[in-house]
C-alpha cells in the first residue's frame, strides 16, 4: 500500500521525543527532602528509568511501596505539580531535530501524543518547547486513567482518523499499538526494548524517510 495510506502519527513522550529523567528525578526529590518519611534515600536515575512508561499509581507503588495507596497519591500529586511548574518553564532535552522532523511530518499527516503520564506533563512538553503548532491532539492516562492502548483508540477515534502508526520506545507502547490495531514503530535509540516491531526507528530525524516505507 502507498504510504499516504496512512492519515496519522501517534507519539510516546519519554524516550521517544525527550528525555527528562534528570528534571523528573530533581523536582521529585525535593518533594521528597520534604517529607523525610517517605522513603530512605533519595530516587536515583536508576530507579526512576525503571518507572518512565508506567502508570502513575505504579510508579508510587515502586518509589513508596511503605506507603498506602492514599499516601502515596498524595505525595504522586505533590511530586506532579512541582515537576509540571518546573517542565514548562526549563523543558528538557528534546532528542536530535525534534522540531523540525515534527514540522515536516506536519506537512502529510495528523500527529498525536499519547502517553501514561499525569496531567499537564504533555502540555509542559509543548509549552516549554514551543511545539503547539506541531500537534493536532493530546491524550494521556492522567486525564481519564485509561491505559494506552485504550487512549491510542480514543483520540483515533475523536480525530476521525482510522490509519495511523504508534511511535514509541518500550513494550509497553508496543502492546498498546496492538491493542489499536495499528503498526508500531520502535524508537531505538530510547529507554526501553521491543518484542517484534513492525519498523525500527535509529533516531528521531529519520522518520519522515521511515514514514515512506509503512504500510497499514
Amino acid at each position: 500500500m502507498e504510504n499516504t495510506k496512512i492519515e496519522a502519527i501517534i507519539f510516546d513522550l519519554d524516550g521517544t521525543m525527550w528525555n527528562s529523567e534528570k528534571e523528573v528525578c530533581d523536582t521529585w526529590n525535593q518533594v521528597v527532602t520534604r517529607h523525610p518519611g517517605c522513603r530512605k534515600e533519595l530516587i536515583t536515575l536508576e530507579e526512576l528509568g525503571g518507572c518512565f512508561g508506567l502508570p502513575m499509581t505504579k510508579i508510587a507503588e515502586k518509589l513508596f511501596p511503605e506507603l498506602t495507596p492514599e499516601q502515596q497519591q498524595t505525595l504522586m500529586d505533590e511530586c506532579c505539580e512541582v515537576e509540571n511548574a518546573y517542565l514548562s518553564e526549563h523543558g528538557a532535552t528534546l532528542f536530535p531535530k525534534l522540531e523540525e522532523t515534527l514540522l515536516e511530518l506536519k506537512k502529510s499527516y495528523k500527529l498525536f501524543v499519547v502517553s501514561n503520564c499525569q496531567q499537564g506533563y504533555i502540555e509542559s512538553f509543548i509549552k516549554a518547547h514551543k511545539l503547539s503548532a506541531c500537534f493536532d491532539d493530546i491524550e494521556c492516562w492522567g486525564n481519564n486513567l485509561l491505559p494506552k492502548g485504550e487512549n491510542n483508540k480514543l483520540i483515533m477515534k475523536r480525530n476521525g482518523v482510522t490509519r495511523a502508526v504508534y511511535v514509541g520506545d518500550t513494550a509497553g507502547d508496543e502492546e498498546s499499538a496492538r491493542v489499536a490495531g495499528i503498526p508500531f514503530i520502535f524508537a531505538k535509540y530510547g529507554f526501553g526494548q521491543a518484542k517484534a516491531p513492525d519498523y525500527v526507528l535509529e533516531e528521531f530525524a529519520q522518520l519522515p524517510k521511515l514514514m515512506e516505507t509503512v504500510e497499514y
